[in-house]
C-alpha cells in the first residue's frame, strides 16, 4: 500500500512537471507572437490587466487551503457525508464569488482605462479587461471546487494532464488564428473559452455521491475558518501582483513589458519547482492528519531536501542565463531596452526565496496554522508594498524587486522558525546550515563560470551550449556537497522514497 501511495505521488509530480513544461513553452511562444504582431505596449497591457484581475483572489480569502486541510481526514476515513458537505459548502461560496467577480470586472473595465498611461482608446482597453476576465469567471464558477477536491484526493494528475491539454490546444489555436486573423481581442477570447474543457473533464473523475449527496449540509464553520487563511492568501497575492501594479501606476506599459518578459523565466522556473511542492503537499497533509510525528518528520525531511536541491539547481543556472535569454528573445524589438542584467539577477533571487518557502507554506496549510501565522503574513505584505512604492520612483524595476526580496526573506525566516518549534518539533538550525552550504557552493560556481566560461557571443547555439555546461558542472558540485557534507542523505532518500519497498 505504501509503495502504491509513493507511485501516486510520483505520478502527480511527473504530470505536474509535464504541465509546467507545456505552460513554460506556451509562456514563451504566446508573448513572442504578441510582441511581434502587436508590440511591447500590448504585451504590457495584457500583463497589467491580469494582475488587476488577480485582486479577486483576495475575495476568495484563502478558502482553497482551508478546504484542502479539511478534506484530508474525511478522505482517509472515507466519510462520504462529510466530504459531500465540504464540496457543497465550497461550491456555494464560489457561486457567490462569481457574482462579485462579474461586478468587479465591469467596474475595472470602466476605471482601469482611465488610470493607465497608454495611447489605446477607452473601448480597446475596456473590452480587453472583459475578455481576460472571462477565463477567471469560468474557473471560479465551474472549476475550482472540483480542482481542489482532486488535489486533496491525490488525483492531481487529472488536473495537470487536463491543464496540459488545454494549454497545447491554446497554443495551436493562438498561432493559427494570429496568422489569418491577427486581432488580440479575438485571440484572447478563444483562450478564455477553452477553459470550459477543464470542469467537463474534472467531473468525470469525481464520484457523483460527493457532488450530489442529499445528506450533505452547508458547513458555515468552514467559511468562517477561511479568514484565518486570508493573510496567507494576501501575502501570496501581494508577491504575485505588487510589482506589475506598482510599475503600471508609477511608470508605463513598456516598462511593465520588460518586467513581464524577465518574469517569463523566473515564473517558469518557479512553476516547475512549486509544482513539485504542490504535488507532494497532499502526502505531507495526510501524514499530518495521521498524527504520527515520526512519519511526518521523515517525509517532511525528504520534502525539504528535495526543494532545497531543485530550487538552488534551477535558479543558479537561471542566474547565469536569464539576461542572455531575454536579449535573444527580444531581438529586433527596439521600442524599449530589454537588456537589464541587474534586474534579472535580483528577480532570480526573489523567486528563489519564494520557492524555498514552499515546504513551510504547504505544511502550514496542512496543519491549519493560519491563525498563528497570519501576523507574519500581514507584515510581509506591508513590507513589500511600502518598499516597492518608496523605491520605484528612484530605481524603477530594481526598486520593486528589492521590496519583494526583503519581504520574502523576512517571511522565510519566520516561517521556518515557527513550524519547526510548533509542528515538527526539531532544531531549525539544520535548515540554515544547509542554506549556507548551498550558497557558498553556488556563489563559487557563479564566480568561476563568469571568469572561465563567460558567454561572450550571445546566440541561440551559444546559450544552449553554455546552459548544458553549467547544468552538468553544477549537478556534479551539488552531488559532492550532498555526499561529502551530508553523507548523500538526499540521494539516499530519493532512492528510498520512490524505488525501494518500505
Amino acid at each position: 500500500m505504501k509503495k502504491l501511495r509513493n507511485k501516486i505521488t510520483l505520478l502527480n509530480i511527473l504530470t505536474s512537471e509535464l504541465l509546467q513544461v507545456v505552460t513554460i513553452i506556451s509562456g514563451f511562444i504566446i508573448p513572442k507572437i504578441i510582441l511581434n504582431n502587436f508590440g511591447s505596449e500590448v504585451n504590457g497591457l495584457i500583463s497589467s490587466i491580469h494582475q488587476f484581475l488577480g485582486y479577486m483572489s483576495l475575495v476568495e480569502g484563502g478558502i482553497n487551503g482551508v478546504v484542502m486541510a479539511s478534506l484530508y481526514k474525511p478522505l482517509r476515513e472515507n466519510d462520504v457525508d462529510k466530504i459531500g458537505s465540504i464540496v457543497k459548502t465550497t461550491q456555494k461560496f464560489y457561486n457567490k464569488i462569481s457574482l462579485v467577480f462579474i461586478l468587479y470586472s465591469i467596474g475595472l473595465a470602466v476605471v482601469y482605462p482611465l488610470m493607465v498611461h497608454t495611447n489605446f482608446t477607452f473601448g480597446y482597453v475596456s473590452s480587453m479587461v472583459l475578455v481576460l476576465g472571462l477565463s477567471l469567471l469560468i474557473q471560479y464558477n465551474l472549476s475550482l471546487t472540483l480542482r481542489t477536491f482532486l488535489l486533496a484526493n491525490k488525483q492531481g494528475y487529472v488536473v495537470y494532464l487536463t491543464g496540459a491539454l488545454v494549454t497545447v490546444l491554446n497554443m495551436i489555436i493562438f498561432y493559427v488564428v494570429s496568422i489569418y486573423f491577427p486581432n488580440i481581442h479575438i485571440l484572447k477570447l478563444i483562450s478564455s473559452i477553452l477553459f470550459i474543457l477543464q470542469p467537463i473533464i474534472y467531473r468525470k473523475y469525481v464520484k457523483p455521491e460527493y457532488l450530489s449527496n442529499k445528506k450533505a449540509i452547508i458547513d458555515n464553520k468552514l467559511l468562517k475558518n477561511r479568514w484565518d487563511g486570508f493573510a496567507v492568501s494576501l501575502a501570496r497575492f501581494i508577491h504575485n501582483n505588487t510589482d506589475i501594479i506598482v510599475l503600471t501606476i508609477f511608470t508605463n506599459l513598456k516598462v511593465v513589458s520588460v518586467y513581464s518578459i524577465y518574469a517569463l523565466v523566473t515564473k517558469g522556473l518557479s512553476s516547475l519547482i512549486r509544482s513539485v511542492a504542490t504535488s507532494a503537499a497532499p502526502t505531507i497533509g495526510h501524514s499530518y492528519a495521521s498524527g504520527n510525528l515520526e512519519e511526518l518528520n521523515r517525509k517532511f525531511d525528504f520534502y525539504e531536501n528535495l526543494m532545497l536541491f531543485i530550487t538552488h539547481y534551477f535558479y543558479i543556472i537561471g542566474f547565469l542565463l536569464i539576461t542572455p535569454f531575454v536579449i535573444i528573445y527580444t531581438k529586433n524589438i527596439t521600442d524599449i531596452n530589454y537588456n537589464q542584467p541587474l534586474f534579472g539577477y535580483l528577480l532570480i533571487v526573489s523567486e528563489m526565496i519564494v520557492c524555498l518557502q514552499e515546504p513551510y507554506i504547504n505544511l502550514a496549510y496542512s496543519a491549519n496554522k493560519y491563525k498563528e501565522l497570519k501576523g507574519c503574513s500581514y507584515v510581509e505584505a506591508i513590507i513589500n508594498i511600502v518598499l516597492s512604492v518608496i523605491l520605484v520612483s528612484q530605481f524603477g524595476l530594481i526598486g520593486v524587486v528589492i521590496g519583494t526580496i526583503v519581504a520574502m526573506t523576512y517571511r522565510l525566516i519566520y516561517q521556518v522558525m515557527y513550524l519547526k518549534k510548533n509542528v515538527l518539533y526539531r532544531n531549525f538550525s539544520v535548515f540554515f546550515k544547509k542554506i549556507f552550504a548551498y550558497l557558498v557552493f553556488s556563489t563559487g560556481f557563479i564566480v568561476l563560470c563568469q571568469i572561465y566560461i563567460p558567454m561572450n557571443d550571445i546566440t541561440i547555439v551559444s546559450w544552449i551550449m553554455h546552459g548544458i555546461i553549467y547544468a552538468v558542472i553544477l549537478l556534479a558540485l551539488y552531488i559532492i556537497l550532498d555526499t561529502v557534507f551530508y553523507k548523500a542523505t538526499f540521494i539516499k532518500q530519493l532512492i528510498h522514497y520512490f524505488v525501494k519497498k518500505r
